[in-house]
């Protein structure tokens, strides 16, 4: 039997392999074989991946290898491979978001995204798994199997970013890139003990990431640590224009925040994140204990409130799902992707998507349809789109008192495969998670300890929107006060 902890207690890091790369005590092909040698020894138990071709990594490192031996001049970062979850358009790669319905289909382009990491000289190596379409927060709903976490082989990895979070985790991965409509980077990174930034909306172009929910998507990093995360940011980030809720007014250094460290920063902790039902207590301890190292710190801890915090689920899954059933109506056989062909044009149609798509992207097109219908639409989506605006507020009003919001970044460890039949259960595990989707701020999930069973808690850090610098200073400390 499989060894059921395939985790890497001490991940290694972009920023420790260019420096190695730029001692010269490694080339880019060494450390690319480095991270085969480990995919081959642990992906066969985790599914982290939907495809990995050795040949063409190779092929670029070696490429960057010569790049550097013949004096050119590089970036830090050139022949450093990084993950790509599976709904980022990487050209003549797969692009399939784990779905039956784009079997087939290779992304004709590149994402601005990956671009950005071409122009850096890094390797996207890889297509991660998912839950279809970015529809969960497990992982169960690939189809193609479910990742599992590294920790323990019988839990769950987080979701929908759930092959990213495990890449980083089993070293398997320096980085990767997620996606997080609500919560999809940040909780598999708490699952699986490891970092995962939500940006800002608009600060990082979404132009060739495929759509779930437009108003909420946003492409993001999971690294071993905060240093790596602000990395990322520095070369992803920035405006586009071929992104129309790209945000002009971007800017870049993250890196060199993190340098600041904490002094002058307002911690806010909020009382309706830790009146939840269902937080577990060791999950709670850990928060509590991140407020108090802050506190002992010199940190000025405040209390704030977000008294709209319980109605941020079924907001969410009223909004995301109408923009669901919107974006997936594309999907039909006829332009990309499968075909079921039958008899007539409408048959085929209704067969590609009943054989398509899975049963959690069905059920969200659904409800999305419905909440959109006629007679309903003023009772859910515009009630929905007016309580939003209220989650708006009253974040600008706590922001009013602090620098950064604190909090856990779910409820509870990782859970056991199949142990949340419920979907209304299992969209409860990204009540930390959405309000800042809803808002558009920043989130980031920093691993703080372990529970009783040795799995990772991740703690949550939420800034204001565009101000990333503060949630990196105050994750970069807590992570590393957390290892002293």
């Amino acid at each position: 039997m499989a060894d059921q902890y395939v985790h890497q207690l001490s991940p290694a890091t972009l920023f420790d392999a260019a420096a190695e790369l730029a001692a010269g005590d490694a080339t880019s092909t060494s450390l690319c074989r480095q991270l085969l040698a480990r995919h081959e020894a642990t992906d066969n138990i985790l599914n982290g991946y939907r495809q990995l071709e050795s040949d063409a990594i190779l092929e670029q490192a070696a490429a960057a290898d010569a790049r550097r031996s013949d004096g050119k001049p590089i970036g830090p970062y050139d022949g450093l491979p990084i993950a790509i979850k599976d709904n980022i358009a990487v050209n003549g790669q797969p692009c399939g978001c784990a779905s039956r319905i784009l079997e087939g289909y290779t992304a004709p382009y590149d994402a601005t995204v990956v671009t950005r990491l071409k122009a850096a000289g890094m390797i996207c190596a890889g297509r991660t798994n998912m839950d279809e379409f970015a529809m969960g927060s497990s992982t169960e709903n690939s189809a193609y199997g479910h990742s599992c976490n590294p920790w323990n082989t019988e839990c769950v990895p987080g979701g929908s970013s759930g092959g990213s979070a495990v890449a980083v985790a089993s070293g398997q991965a320096f980085a990767a890139l997620g996606s997080d409509t609500g919560g999809s980077i940040r909780q598999p990174a708490s699952f699986c003990g490891i970092v995962g930034l939500k940006p800002t909306y608009g600060l990082v172009p979404r132009y060739g990431l495929v759509a779930y929910a437009s108003s909420l998507d946003q492409i993001g990093p999971l690294t071993s640590d905060v240093r790596d995360a602000a990395l990322v940011l520095d070369i992803i980030g920035g405006y586009d224009p071929m992104d129309s809720t790209s945000i002009p007014d971007t800017r870049t250094g993250f890196i060199d925040a993190l340098d600041k460290g904490i002094e002058g920063l307002r911690i806010g902790v909020p009382k309706e994140y830790f009146d939840v039902d269902g937080l577990h207590p060791e999950v709670r301890q850990a928060s509590e204990a991140a407020i108090r190292a802050f506190s002992d710190a010199g940190c000025e801890v405040v209390d704030v409130s977000l008294p709209s915090l319980r109605y941020g689920v079924a907001v969410y899954y009223v909004i995301a799902t109408a923009e669901a059933s919107s974006n997936l109506a594309r999907y039909d056989g006829i332009r990309y992707g499968a075909r079921y062909p039958d008899t007539d044009l409408m048959s085929t149609y209704f067969m590609t998507r009943e054989k398509g798509f899975g049963k959690e992207v069905k059920r969200r097109i659904i409800l999305g349809t419905y909440v959109l219908s006629s007679g309903y639409y003023d009772a859910y989506y515009l009630r929905a789109q007016k309580i939003r605006t209220l989650v708006r507020r009253d974040f600008a009003e706590a922001f009013k008192s602090c620098d950064v919001i604190i909090g856990p970044t779910s409820p509870t460890t990782a859970f056991r495969h199949g142990e949340i039949s419920d979907p209304l259960q299992m969209y409860l595990t990204d009540i930390y998670t959405v309000p800042a989707n809803l808002a558009g701020n920043c989130g980031i999930s920093i691993p703080y300890g372990t529970d009783s069973s040795g799995l990772p808690i991740g703690v949550q850090l939420m800034g204001d929107s565009l101000c990333e610098n503060n949630i990196l200073r105050a994750g970069h400390w807590l992570m590393e006060s957390g290892k002293s």
